[in-house]
């Protein structure tokens, strides 16, 4: 039973004339009861000479010349070479060869290269060339390679590398939920008989058969249709399922939910609707994620630093010192090891993993862990309605049932639960049956006889007998049009008045009707004549939103984060639901995408209008893909929610791809968040943790920058000034300890923002060389201290072993590494915190951590005489002497912070916004910071894991079977929940 056929357009398929009245009185107006549903378009012939048109992908895919969805079927097979006879098993061979099979493909990847691909980039770069210095230049002057260093820096890149593999390898097949997604068999007419096929090896021209609950498993355009109801859902976004008839097209993937058919394959695999939206997911792969160009301008700053003032050492040790070479290897390799944060992608990594299993807690699994980090800075949502904001489960809608006899608004649904099915039910019965308390529908009657509904009467009808007084009666719903045609009591103007307004209303509003009319029946049998029907009431039906969503949207909106509908679904069902959500009715039809805004409208570009907009209805993947990129164009950052296969390519583009609960295989595959709970609510939760976890990243990032200068910065200085050459294992050895306290970040106590996260690399900068200043500072003064006076040894009676008289004395050494030890870790208590440090209390693991840090520092002053290192250990009078210098120096730090947000951050802020107002108010554009050429460059080396496997693979040919990467097809996969919440995905 086709419940789209009870509540189509009534305009010209049935008679909506009343019938004439006497010739004494004036004829009555003609009336149309123009319900809500789709625009026809009429099949088209072909424009093109169709001799011309060759049987290959590049012509019969080329809407330019020739559109198969749309011309005459006579034409189809002309241009297809094809009968309705079939192809011969030789004919489709052949076309196996040239359109390929019925399926996408993923090319292979070579797994030692995807694992070089995460050692590909400035920063690893760095490292990698420390350690070829280590090992290959630092020897000489009777000393053997730098073998600790060598061994240390190795086993840092090979670590972080690993755990990128590892994340990446263990995502699942990429292609597994779109061959899910297609029938695994059907029906075809080959060498003049029907047969089942794999339909991978379906072709151009095939002739193939589906009946109720087949999956169609190619596109195609209908030879015969038997009564045929379709649902797409799942690719178009439409509610309820579409009646097809002989000439239209049915796409792959969609479910035959009634009737039987036959059609003519027109396209399949990549050329078909499902393939086209699987070929845009990943389409602009060469775009680098948002937190790869973060990192890419944090790793700039910190080599920009560490090469400045690698080259003033190198002029002043070689030209003004003149040092041996190996000496000044040495010193080189404590700016570059020392300064450059290796571990910084790992620490991230932990970070975003730790918080995607905290996210887990709230039914959310993170398929990608960098989504996490871009979801805390997401100004647009953008929301598919069918499935995510809505039910996708018609509903009556109690508060607009319209009556118009003697029955109330109660009693009119329950008489057309009467007339609906209990039992094998379609969509418009069961949601009549169950808007009436359960078991009401049969309750207190005796059904003698149902007519279900059919395509020609376009309704339902009951006859059945009250108990509780004896008496048949009879029930009809249907088609608004055919029902009051059936009418013949109390049909006044008044009551065809107001029954026309009603439904012009409900179409108005994107709203179903469906109409109820009742009589009473004569005698005692079931088929005898009634006393004539009554219009008794008008039902409303709609998809009605979740019972959540209306909250998460005023919570979202709350955090700061704008709201936009963007359906498959018709403009009026969108604006009705808009309505009822408080999202506004500002909608527009897919159309305007590619019109662009009508001349004398207040919008000046297309972009203007999408930003302005509150939702697009009618819209298909290709242009939900380019909504979400034109807003991505405008500088935001867009989230996209969905459950179909015609949301996976939004979903994959967007910044953040959110699946609802219920979603396909090929929505959660493409998606970098996977809801598992019914709604919408675990969104905000998810907002909410990631400006946590964004913040944390944020404290880390101000504490590896700083570090960098005071390495840098700290230890160039006392080599210009005394010559003083700290061992390059040293620095190794506090980056260690300080990169396994840091880690605990990733717990830490912050308070999420309650507007969207920025990474203002300026503002961290600031800070980091504010700091990073200080600490130098720390570490100078009370390197000349020690070096040029007795004060410790006098006030305190610690021995001076010979450090006066050496710069380079091993114990001077130990004091030092432990001093930097101590003050640099200290550090991150600084910058995680917004007011005075001892007042925001840190983590119990971060506390630990720190204080099993500091321990074992301790112990390695006090007894790391390594013979492999130039270092001693020292008494315990000096590490009581180092540890009373760094608190001395750490007070200040707090007043430090609040002077530079004062003088420094406030005022450049106030600056910003000022010239972002200005442009505004000059040119009516808003100011958006576009990247310089260098930057984009800079960027694209972090790229990693695509572009370096892309230069390295040769390019295929145009004219070869359609195919698509593994990178393309990552996420496009069917990842079930566990798997998923195990697979933490880095990076796009």
């Amino acid at each position: 039973m086709s419940d789209h056929e009870k509540i189509e357009k009534e305009g010209g398929d049935a008679p909506a004339d009343v019938a004439p009245a006497p010739a004494a009185e004036p004829e009555k107006k003609k009336r149309e009861y123009k319900d809500f549903g789709h625009e026809e378009e009429k099949p088209t012939h072909a424009l093109v000479d169709m001799s011309e048109i060759e049987l290959k992908a590049e012509d019969l895919y080329n809407k330019d010349k020739v559109d198969l969805e749309t011309i005459v079927v006579e034409d189809v097979f002309t241009l297809l070479q094809a009968t309705e006879e079939g192809l011969t098993t030789e004919e489709a061979q052949r076309r196996i060869d040239i359109f390929g099979p019925n399926k996408l493909e993923a090319e292979e990847q070579n797994a030692f290269l995807h694992f070089l691909s995460f050692m590909w980039n400035p920063l690893s770069w760095v490292m990698e060339g420390a350690a070829l210095v280590a090992i290959g230049l630092s020897n000489g002057f009777g000393k053997p390679p730098d073998w600790q260093d060598f061994v240390g820096i190795v086993l840092l890149l090979f670590i972080n590398a690993g755990i990128g593999f590892y994340e990446e390898r263990s995502a699942g097949s990429a292609v597994k939920a779109l061959m899910d997604s297609l029938a695994p068999q059907a029906s075809v007419k080959r060498d003049g008989s029907w047969k089942k096929i794999e339909s991978a090896e379906l072709v151009p021209g095939d002739m193939i058969a589906f009946k109720i609950g087949d999956i169609v498993p190619a596109d195609c355009r209908l030879t015969e249709a038997l009564n045929v109801s379709i649902d797409q859902a799942a690719l178009t976004g439409e509610s309820l399922p579409v009646n097809k008839k002989l000439g239209d097209q049915c796409f792959s993937g969609s479910t035959c939910k009634q009737g039987e058919a036959e059609g003519v394959v027109i396209s399949t695999g990549g050329n078909t609707f499902f393939g086209r939206a699987a070929s845009l997911v990943g389409q602009d792969d060469d775009t680098t994620g948002h937190l790869q160009k973060v990192l890419a301008q944090i790793g700039m700053f910190c080599l920009g630093s560490i090469g400045l003032f690698i080259v003033l050492e190198l002029l002043v040790m070689y030209a003004a010192h003149r040092y041996d070479y190996r000496r000044g290897i040495d010193n080189i390799l404590v700016l570059l090891v020392g300064g450059i944060p290796i571990a910084m992608p790992t620490v991230l990594s932990v970070t975003l993993a730790i918080g995607a299993q905290q996210l887990a807690k709230y039914k959310a699994i993170v398929t990608r862990i960098t989504a996490i980090e871009e979801l805390a800075g997401v100004t647009i949502l953008c929301s598919d309605k069918t499935g995510t904001l809505t039910t996708n489960k018609l509903t009556i809608d109690k508060e607009l049932v319209k009556t118009y006899g003697p029955f109330n608004s109660e009693e009119v649904m329950l008489l057309a639960a009467y007339a609906s099915r209990t039992e094998n039910q379609d969509a418009i019965d069961k949601c009549v049956v169950e808007s009436v308390a359960a078991g009401k529908a049969r309750e207190g009657i005796t059904l003698l006889e149902f007519k279900p509904f059919d395509p020609v009467s376009k309704r339902t009808e009951i006859t059945y007998r009250e108990e509780s007084s004896g008496k048949l009666k009879r029930v009809t719903k249907g088609m608004t049009g055919i029902i009051i045609e059936l009418c013949t009591r109390n049909k006044t103007v008044e009551v065809e008045d107001a029954l026309e307004a009603d439904v012009e209303e409900f179409a108005n509003r994107g709203l179903r009707a469906l109409a109820v009319a009742y009589e009473d029946v004569n005698g005692d049998h079931h088929e005898a004549e009634g006393t004539g029907f009554e219009l008794i009431g008008l039902l409303a039906i709609f998809d009605p939103p979740r019972s959540d969503t209306k909250q998460t949207i005023d919570d979202a909106q709350a955090l700061g984060v704008k709201v936009k509908m963007v359906t498959g679904d018709q403009l009026a069902i969108a604006k009705e639901t808009g309505r009822r959500l408080g999202l506004g009715d500002h909608m527009y039809p897919a159309k305007v995408l590619k019109d662009g805004p009508e001349p004398g409208t207040k919008h000046l570009s297309l972009d203007e209008m999408i930003m302005d907009a509150d939702g697009f209805a009618g819209v298909f993947p290709e242009h939900k893909y380019e909504i979400v990129k034109r807003i991505q164009a405008q500088g935001h950052l867009c989230a996209m929610t969905g459950d179909g296969a015609n949301d996976a390519p939004a979903l994959s583009r967007a910044n953040v791809g959110i699946a609802v609960e219920g979603a396909t295989d090929a929505a959660r595959g493409a998606a970098d968040i996977v809801l598992t709970e019914p709604g919408l609510s675990t969104i905000v939760h998810a907002i909410r943790g990631s400006r946590i976890i964004f913040q944390r990243m944020r404290n880390y990032s101000i504490y590896a920058c700083a570090v960098t200068i005071r390495i840098v910065t700290g230890f160039a200085i006392l080599v210009f000034a005394y010559k003083f050459d700290f061992p390059p294992f040293m620095v190794l050895v506090i980056a260690l300890l300080n990169d396994g306290t840091i880690m605990t970040l990733s717990v830490d106590r912050v308070l999420p923002s309650m507007e969207p996260d920025a990474w203002d690399l300026v503002e961290i900068f600031i800070y980091a060389i504010a700091y990073g200043l200080y600490l130098m500072l720390s570490t100078v003064i009370f390197f000349i201290v020690i070096y040029k006076s007795t004060f410790f040894e006098d006030r305190f009676g610690v021995d001076a072993y010979n450090m006066h008289d050496d710069p380079n004395d091993p114990h001077l050494h130990m004091i030092i590494y432990l001093q930097v030890a101590i003050i640099s870790q200290a550090l991150i208590f600084v910058t995680r915190s917004h007011s005075f440090s001892y007042l925001e209390r840190p983590s119990f693991a971060l506390m630990g951590a720190f204080c099993l840090a500091q321990l074992v520092a301790c112990i390695i002053a006090a007894f790391g005489d390594w013979g492999f290192t130039y270092v001693r250990g020292i008494s315990g009078g000096w590490i009581g002497i180092v540890w009373v210098w760094n608190i001395v120096w750490y007070v200040p730090l707090d007043f430090i912070k609040f002077a530079v947000r004062a003088a420094v951050i406030r005022p450049f802020k106030r600056y910003r916004h000022q010239k972002e107002l200005d442009a505004l108010a000059s040119t009516g554009v808003p100011l958006v910071r576009t990247q310089s050429r260098a930057a984009s460059v800079h960027e694209s080396l972090y790229s990693n894991r695509l572009t370096f496997l892309q230069r390295i693979n040769p390019r295929r040919a145009l004219s070869s079977k359609p195919k698509m990467s593994g990178a393309e097809l990552q996420r496009f996969s069917s990842i079930s929940a566990h798997q998923s919440g195990q697979a933490l995905q880095q990076g796009r």
